[in-house]
This record gives C-alpha cells, sequence and structure tokens, in this order.
C-alpha cells in the first residue's frame, strides 16, 4: 500500500518537476539568446565608439598642427608689417622735416629693399622711390612736392589695412579653432563615457551569460534524470500493480 501510495505521489511529483524542466530550457534558451545578442550589440557599439573618438582625437590633433602653422605664419608676417610700417611712419616724419641725411640710415636701405619687392607699387613709383632710396637724384629733394612722401603714405596704409584683414582673418581662425576644440573634447568625453559603459555592460553580460548556460545545463540534466526515473518508477509501479491485482 505505501509503495502504491508512493507511486502517485512520487509520480505526481516528478511529472511536476519534469513540467517545470520542460519549460524552463527553452526559457532559458531564449534568454541566452537575447543575452548574446545584446552582448555582440554592446561589442560592435563599443568598437564604434572607439572609432568615433579615435577620429575626434585625431581631428584635435590635425586642427591643432595647422592652426600652430597658420599662428606662426602670421606671427611673421606681423612682425614684418610692423617693422615696415614703423620705417615708412619714420621715413615719412624724417622726410617731412627736411632731414637729408635720412638716406644713410637702415631704414632708408629697409625701404628700398620694400620698394623693390613690393606688389602694390605700380612700376613708376616703384622706380622713384627706388631711384630716390638709392641716392640718384642726390639730396636735393624739396619735401614740399610731397611726391615720394606720397608713395609712402600710400605704401603705409595699403601695410596697415593688409595687416588689420590679416588680423581678421587670425582672430577669425583662432575662434574657429576654439569652437572646434570645444565640440570634439565633448564627443571625446562623450564616447569616453560610452566606452566605459559598454565595457562595464559586456563584463555583466558575459558573466551572466556563463551563469545561464551553467542553469541551462544543470536544469537539461536534472530534466533528464527526472524523466528516466520517472520512467523506471512508473515501469516499477506497473509491475507492483498487476502482482497486487493477482
Amino acid at each position: 500500500d505505501k509503495f502504491m501510495c508512493y507511486c502517485k505521489s512520487g509520480g505526481g511529483d516528478l511529472s511536476a518537476s519534469i513540467s517545470a524542466g520542460e519549460a524552463k530550457v527553452p526559457a532559458l534558451g531564449s534568454t541566452i539568446e537575447a543575452s548574446e545578442e545584446k552582448l555582440a550589440q554592446s561589442k560592435e557599439d563599443q568598437k564604434q565608439a572607439q572609432a568615433d573618438r579615435s577620429a575626434a582625437k585625431d581631428a584635435m590633433a590635425e586642427a591643432t598642427a595647422i592652426r600652430e602653422k597658420e599662428a606662426a605664419s602670421y606671427a611673421a608676417y606681423k612682425a614684418e608689417s610692423d617693422t615696415n610700417i614703423a620705417a615708412i611712419a619714420k621715413a615719412v616724419v624724417a622726410l617731412e622735416k627736411g632731414m637729408a641725411g635720412f638716406l644713410q640710415t637702415s631704414s632708408a636701405r629697409v625701404l628700398q629693399q620694400l620698394a623693390q619687392s613690393n606688389q602694390d607699387l605700380d612700376e613708376v613709383e616703384r622706380q622713384e622711390l627706388v631711384s630716390f632710396l638709392s641716392g640718384s637724384q642726390g639730396e636735393g629733394y624739396a619735401p614740399s612736392s610731397g611726391e615720394i612722401t606720397g608713395i609712402l603714405k600710400e605704401m603705409g596704409d595699403t601695410m596697415a589695412k593688409n595687416l588689420a584683414d590679416a588680423t581678421a582673418e587670425e582672430e577669425a581662425a583662432i575662434k574657429n579653432y576654439e569652437a572646434l576644440m570645444a565640440a570634439k573634447t565633448k564627443e571625446v568625453a562623450a564616447t569616453t563615457a560610452t566606452i566605459e559603459a559598454k565595457t562595464a555592460q559586456i563584463g555583466e553580460l558575459g558573466v551572466r551569460i556563463v551563469e545561464l548556460k551553467d542553469d541551462l545545463s544543470k536544469t537539461q540534466t536534472s530534466l533528464a534524470e527526472d524523466q528516466e526515473f520517472l520512467k523506471e518508477l512508473e515501469k516499477s509501479c506497473s509491475t507492483k500493480t498487476a502482482e497486487w491485482e493477482e
């Protein structure tokens, strides 16, 4: 009687355990599959964020190299322009005062070289200025004519305008560079945060998948054991039932 009672209760318990196992196995399988897909996507997101961060850093480095080159070029141009403008101003003052000794000064030689290379002068003005500065006309220059001082003042004004334009371009370039660097710095920070988050997520998912697979393996083993035990129990109970009926 006790055995027959166990056949009923034990068989029922095993059947319930088997039903639970049969439901759990595919559920775990689905969860593992979803987790593995999420892990793959996280790895792809991490890879993309790393590429984006690298691109942003490269853009910053390239922009910095260009900015440094532009700044150096502007600094050289400004230094040269300041020197030339100052020399012209000094020459105008000297000539307007009738300082005959000006042609023997270093400023006169600077202006002579400048006159020969200046692209803003027409050829007639260039020849007049170079001839005067080289002393070909002698020392009898009359400042009242204003011809030479007029040419010099025009040169100085043109140089000052060109320098002002170059300065405006430099300031605009600095502003654009700073805006780019600010944007790229934010991008680097954002992608770094994404990389860190995805790295943590990848680690957590990896551990979770291992745990789920271990749970699945144990559930499958337990299910197989329960199914085998139920089969043996049913066989034994069937035999005992037949003997009892006899």
